[in-house]
């Protein structure tokens, strides 16, 4: 079975390295947790580093967090399913929501569950994902604010993760006027202006990040080093705490250029080769790793001898060249991978975890 590792030192020192920045500039954050796709031994990980608030989109995942750490505060992160209305109440303290009918759902239950649900209002920003159109915001606010066993605890925004939209200056400068625009109209604190995630960190280095801007929401950044901004690693983050290791199953020398009339593979894509290299030859090696748990363009060799040659739903061909290193059924390849890469290995219940 192939298997995909984390290395609990590399998150810890990516961890503190975002919790001083953070708390550096005042900046309260909480860990985005869906990429880990409710796996426990990876979330008692994330709970370890002493984290205060942990984000996910999935209510079974926000379930599994609970049974680990009844204390951390739980986000549930986009608009509320209202047939979910019962379980979010249940196993999450804040929600972020967009609707007025969902907004009232909630109420209803959290005072049948005895309890005061935290929200967070989302405005539309650009991005056309989630969010409340801005000219609505203020009316959206007034009818709810006063709803029994809410409380509206700050207003946010997602960015880039739709159709690439990024952050700057100038539009969280917007989101940060309309919490004050709330706060003076209704005399509210609204405590949350989450306008931060991963895509954000660069302004604050670049210092252009708003005073008024106090909450994160970061997953990939932390788990991966990227400067999601511009799709580049951060220098000064570990960008392999995770890594993935598949089997070598078959390994022998094979010609470069298939053999027979050409047609479709299973992903429906049609290949064209060149024949004047139909006598050169390869070391190829299946592994036990395929388009079922990840695709290809997602997995990225660590050993330069290596080439990914195509992929099958339940295989992938390494092209190993002359076999330089002298590679055997049975030893294992190491790769790395990128966000979407990992969430697909991760939600992926043929691929084993472990903790390095």
């Amino acid at each position: 079975m192939a298997f995909i590792t984390l290395d609990r030192y590399k998150l810890k020192d990516n961890f503190d390295y975002l919790d001083n920045l953070f708390n550096q500039n005042k900046i309260d954050w909480a860990i985005v947790t869906k990429m880990l796709c409710g796996n426990k031994t990876y979330l008692k990980e994330v709970l370890d580093l002493g984290i205060k608030q942990v984000c996910d989109s999935r209510v079974s995942n926000l379930k599994a967090i609970k049974s680990l750490n009844p204390k951390v505060e739980t986000i549930y992160i986009k608009p509320p399913p209202k047939r979910s209305i019962k379980s979010i109440i249940k196993y999450a303290d804040v929600s972020m929501n967009t609707s007025f009918e969902t907004v009232k759902l909630l109420s209803e239950e959290a005072k049948q569950q005895n309890k005061t649900h935290k929200i967070v209002i989302m405005i539309e920003m650009g991005e056309l994902r989630e969010g409340v159109l801005r000219e609505e915001v203020v009316n959206f606010y007034s009818r709810i604010f006063e709803m029994p066993n809410i409380e509206v605890i700050g207003i946010g925004t997602n960015l880039s993760c739709l159709y690439g939209v990024l952050p700057n200056q100038d539009k969280l400068i917007q989101l940060s006027l309309y919490k004050q625009l709330i706060e003076h109209k209704f005399n509210k604190k609204i405590p949350y202006v989450s306008g931060g995630s991963s895509v954000t960190i660069p302004l604050i280095n670049q210092g252009l990040l708003p005073e008024s801007i106090n909450h994160f929401r970061v997953g990939e950044t932390l788990f991966l080093g990227t400067n999601v901004y511009d799709g580049t690693p951060f220098d000064f983050m570990h960008n392999d705490v995770f890594r993935i290791y598949a089997e070598i199953i078959e390994l022998f020398e094979k010609p470069t250029v298939p053999q027979g009339d050409m047609g479709q593979n299973v992903e429906g894509d049609t290949y064209d080769f060149d024949q004047e290299k139909s006598g050169e030859t390869s070391y190829r090696a299946l592994i036990d790793l395929g388009l079922l748990d990840i695709e290809q363009n997602h997995l990225y060799p660590t050993s330069d001898s290596c080439s990914l040659a195509g992929a099958s739903s339940d295989m992938i061909v390494v092209d190993l060249g002359k076999n330089k290193k002298e590679y055997k059924v049975g030893d294992l390849l190491e790769f790395k991978t990128d966000y979407m890469g990992a969430l697909r290995l991760l939600n992926s219940r043929y691929i084993d975890k472990r903790v390095e």
